[in-house]
Formats: structure tokens, C-alpha cells, sequence
């Protein structure tokens, strides 16, 4: 895997590990790194995001800047856009490069934000209860913090449509984690009948948005017509999805039977077993 990312960083002329260090190495960042120090010694899942941004072994924290880098460079220019070609380097434009940046800020903001502790379901080893606060307080200022600099590197771009695509891939990203936790809070009951149709609905809103409008957006920045606009998105967003279907397969396709790993019933192994065996006969099965 490392060698399939180095080789693709390679091709974009662009080391995607380092990309949100800028951000991460600004003064403000590190401030809110000194603060997160506090935190060792508990559970708060905020160090475990942090550690990540600094190493992270299977690389797929960079993977969307990457996607957007390697498909703008396949695309290259459009033929509307060939007098600008000064301003291109390893066959991509600088404001290609900035958009890549973008979409990882805010897929680490997001991250980030993920990691926010329900205070009401912590245990006593999970660490005290102040830091726990301390945590979910930094958790949101922080993932705040790397939001800002992505609208504000947007803005830079002066590029009103990829503002508009990437504004509404946050608010799909939004409204994606608004389901995922109010069908979180009911684990222990079975979930809505719900069908493949409306799982990939609510995967795009969640995993695929993101990556989908980032590479339209990047075709746009190159002037590229809507119809490799078009062929961009569904790439990003078929290259997300089956980027979930393999995470919601390893529970499944575990090998050691001694870790009986949580899946959750609305992953899509489960869903489309559903689907085939009819909702009564899957109910029965689940709770035997």
C-alpha cells in the first residue's frame, strides 16, 4: 500500500503525506497541539486523531487530496485553458493543488470533530471527567479551527462554483453524520428496513460527497466541460463507496474467529442479506 501511494506521489510530483502540514505546523495549531497534551493518560478519542495527523501506517488520511491530484493530472488541461499552461506544474495547477489541501482540511476538521465523547456513557477508566470535557471542547475548536482555513483557502480560489460544490459537500457531510448518530443512540434495537438504494443515499452523504465534488470541482478549476465534470464526480464517488463496502466487509471476512468484531446492522453486507432473504426470516436470524 505505502509503495502504491509513494509511487501516485510520484506521478503528481507532490508529497500528499506532508499535505496538511502547513496547517498543522502553523502557531495557532501548535498552540492547540500543547493543549492536547492534557489529554494523555485518558481515552479521549481526540489523541488518537491527533497521533494519525503525525503517523498513521495504512496512509488513507491523505488518500482524497491524492484522488484529486491524480485525476486532475490524468484530465490535464482543457483546450479553453491551454494559454495557461505557465501555471501548471507536473501537469496541474496551483489552484488544483490548493483544492487538494482543501478537501483534506476538511476531511481532518471532520475527523476531528468525530472524536466528541457522550459524556453521560463514559467510564471511570475512561479517564476524569474534567479532562473528558477539556477533550470535547478542544475536539470542537480545533476541528472549527482547520474548517476556517479551508473556507478561507476556498475563497482564495475565486472560483464561485467550486465554492458552491464544496460548501454542499460540507453540508452533505453534515447532514450524513446527523444520521449516523441518531442511529447510533438505538444499537441495541434493530435498525429501519432499510434497502441498498438508501444505503448508498446515506454512504454518499457521509463518505462520498467529499471526495465526488472535489474532483468535479478540480475539472472545473481546469475548465473542463460538464461532461468530464460529470465523469469526475461519479469516479470520486464510486472510488468512496467502494471504499466503504471494503471497511463494512472486514468484520465479515475476518480470519481469527477469537475477535468477534461489533458490525453494525447497517452495513452493507447486512442490508443487502437483507434484502435477498426478506425482512421477517433476517430479523429471525439476527436475534438468534
Amino acid at each position: 500500500w505505502s509503495q502504491v501511494v509513494s509511487e501516485a506521489e510520484k506521478i503528481v510530483g507532490y508529497p500528499t503525506s506532508f499535505m496538511s502540514l502547513r496547517c498543522l505546523l502553523s502557531d495557532e495549531l501548535s498552540n492547540i497541539a500543547m493543549q492536547v497534551r492534557k489529554l494523555v493518560g485518558t481515552k479521549h478519542p481526540l489523541l488518537d486523531t491527533a497521533r494519525g495527523f503525525v503517523y498513521d501506517s495504512r496512509n488513507n488520511l491523505q488518500m482524497r487530496g491524492l484522488v484529486v491530484l491524480l485525476i486532475s493530472k490524468a484530465a490535464g488541461p482543457s483546450t479553453a485553458e491551454l494559454s495557461f499552461q505557465h501555471d501548471m506544474v507536473s501537469g496541474i495547477y496551483s489552484s488544483q493543488r490548493s483544492l487538494a489541501e482543501i478537501t483534506e482540511l476538511i476531511h481532518t476538521a471532520f475527523l476531528v470533530h468525530r472524536g466528541i465523547v457522550n459524556i453521560g456513557e463514559l467510564k471511570s477508566c475512561d479517564g476524569p471527567l474534567k479532562d473528558m470535557q477539556f477533550g470535547n471542547k478542544m475536539a470542537v475548536l480545533s476541528g472549527d479551527f482547520l474548517l476556517a482555513n479551508a473556507c478561507t483557502s476556498l475563497a482564495q480560489l475565486q472560483n464561485t462554483k467550486v465554492v458552491e460544490l464544496i460548501s454542499s459537500a460540507i453540508g452533505d457531510l453534515v447532514q450524513g453524520i446527523y444520521y449516523e448518530n441518531s442511529k447510533s443512540s438505538e444499537e441495541n434495537c434493530l435498525t429501519d428496513d432499510i434497502g441498498i438504494s438508501t444505503w448508498k443515499e446515506q454512504v454518499f452523504l457521509s463518505h462520498s460527497a467529499l471526495l465526488a465534488k472535489s474532483c468535479q470541482a478540480a475539472m472545473e478549476l481546469a475548465k473542463h466541460s460538464a461532461e468530464i465534470q460529470d465523469m469526475a464526480f461519479q469516479y470520486g464517488k464510486h472510488m468512496s463507496m467502494s471504499h466503504k463496502l471494503h471497511s463494512d466487509l472486514q468484520p465479515f471476512v475476518k480470519e481469527s474467529s477469537s475477535d468477534t468484531v461489533a458490525f453494525s446492522l447497517n452495513s452493507a453486507p447486512v442490508v443487502l442479506h437483507q434484502e435477498f432473504l426478506g425482512r421477517e426470516a433476517w430479523i429471525k436470524q439476527i436475534r438468534e
